[in-house]
């Protein structure tokens, strides 16, 4: 390793489960990345809502100390032994486990390295990579989605809802998203998004219902979950599916009443960190990610921090404050 290369990185750690107060700046010193790693020196970082569930403990982490963040871009700053197809100066993003992408650099596996294109920028790759691995395990390997099919994206105007809008229009589906507000509604809009409906306003279901001639969506996805997940349910054709992909007002309740009463509804819970584990599935949705962006795929970030004020991120993302994606400046 070149003696020249600056082992010193900032990075975001807890040392204890619980609120945004928890995260803590520190100084540490790399060891030079081991066998099939690479040292990366981050540009930007992304932020997600699964950093939060990391840092309250909703998904418990190997051990703490520990690190946060599953995504960021980069510069390959140096190569371990046996590190092959990657070189020095490259630029890379990469998302998923192991966390520790709240830093200014680590050392990371190289094979969750993915090379960027030169119109690709490391603020998009930043904010779009993990939500869009997202989207493809949704319409590609979760329920296949087909042109003309009605889909129902709740948080229609987050970070993920707004990938979700922009990659269910380019397969020719139908997006009715729900909002809190106009002005998010005016921002899913810009998305592609058909149909928009204010959550605060009127019932889900009945204006889905409004909106297909009472037949229903082919398709829901929620990451909101508590009983915000019965009223997507209740949205859904009779044979049509609902994905849960998170839980940001509350636990998913396991009642499979929700799914009886001659609903008929498919239920899928699916984790895109269990099909990151493939490492094929990984560098699939990544590929298609790519794709999608040179195809058009916008990413829409609305807010850039420096890294030591992470907890102001957490602290927006659990108010709902956000619109589209937030990163952390290195």
């Amino acid at each position: 390793m070149d003696k020249d290369i600056n082992n010193k990185a900032g990075q975001i750690l807890i040392h204890a489960y619980g609120d945004a107060s928890v995260l803590e700046h520190a100084s540490v010193t790399l060891p030079p990345p081991g066998e099939g790693e690479i040292r990366v020196r981050h540009t930007a970082i992304g932020v997600n809502f699964v950093d939060i569930y990391h840092r309250s403990g909703l998904y418990r982490l190997p051990a703490l100390p520990a690190g946060l963040g599953v995504e960021a871009a980069g510069v390959v700053e140096a190569l371990g032994p046996g590190v092959q197809g990657l070189a020095v100066g490259q630029r890379i993003a990469y998302a998923g486990p192991p966390t520790g992408a709240y830093s200014t650099a680590r050392n990371l596996p190289a094979a969750k390295a993915i090379a960027l294109p030169g119109e690709v920028a490391d603020d998009t790759a930043a904010a779009l990579l993990l939500r869009g691995i997202t989207a493809h395990m949704l319409f590609q390997h979760v329920r296949p989605l087909r042109a003309g099919e009605t889909v129902l994206v709740q948080a229609a105007a987050g970070g993920l809802g707004l990938v979700l809008v922009q990659w269910a229009k380019a397969l020719g589906a139908t997006v009715i998203g729900t909002v809190s507000s106009e002005t998010k509604a005016a921002l899913a809009r810009e998305h592609g998004l058909d149909y928009a409906i204010n959550y605060r306003e009127r019932a889900v279901a009945d204006a889905v219902r409004e909106l297909t001639d009472g037949r229903g969506v082919d398709y829901a996805i929620d990451g909101i979950g508590g009983q915000t997940l019965a009223e997507t349910v209740r949205a859904v054709r009779p044979f049509g599916m609902v994905a849960s992909v998170g839980q940001v007002s509350g636990e998913v309740p396991l009642d499979l009443s929700l799914l009886g009463g001659g609903s008929n509804v498919a239920f899928a819970r699916p984790s895109v960190f269990g099909l990151m584990a493939d490492a094929r599935l990984y560098r699939e949705g990544a590929q298609a990610t790519l794709a999608q962006l040179q195809g058009g795929l916008r990413a829409t970030v609305t807010e850039v921090l420096p890294l030591a004020r992470a907890a102001d991120a957490h602290r927006r993302l659990e108010k709902g404050a956000n619109t589209g994606a937030i990163l952390l400046r290195p």
